[in-house]
């Protein structure tokens, strides 16, 4: 099974969790002082808030997949169609741990292709050993390959 993903960026988590809440009908899978996640059902979305962007808006989208086999084809017809595609395998962020690809459509939106391996306890691992926090990280990489050009909403900071 695949899983529809949208992140988005919001000014007050604790009013935003109790909106999406009732909206969904139930309370999020994950509660952390700047993320939410409501990994839901019907239908089926991994729909995440964070207070880590500038603005509030939809940071990216996404599709998670449930096998690394799914990933693996997902990342073949990002190939097989010539789209610019950032790789950046093992990797963390939003308190888990993933494998993922990167593709930024027409309009320049960033596309996100992971599976999950594990949650972690911290957002993102490179950001634990930094010493400025407030540096912010983001799961596309600010500096992708020379060929792929990956654009995350301005003044975002993560997934």
């Amino acid at each position: 099974m695949k899983r529809f993903h949208v992140h988005l960026h919001v000014e007050s988590l604790e009013r935003s969790i109790g909106f999406y809440s009732q909206m969904f009908g139930t309370e999020p899978s994950r509660v952390e002082t700047d993320y939410a996640k409501w990994m839901l059902n019907d239908p089926p979305v991994n729909f995440a808030i964070s207070t880590r962007g500038a603005q509030p808006g939809i940071d990216h989208l996404g599709i998670q997949t449930d096998s690394p086999e799914d990933l693996a084809e997902m990342k073949r017809r990002a190939q097989a169609a010539d789209m610019a595609l950032l790789d950046e395998g093992e990797t963390t962020c939003c308190y888990a741990r993933s494998e993922k690809h990167w593709v930024t459509d027409p309009q320049g939106i960033a596309w996100e292709a992971f599976h999950t391996l594990e949650n972690i306890p911290v957002f993102n691992e490179r950001e634990a050993v930094r010493t400025d926090a407030s540096a912010g990280a983001c799961c596309a990489p600010a500096t992708p390959g020379k060929d792929v050009a990956i654009t995350v909403k301005s003044g975002s900071a993560c997934c």
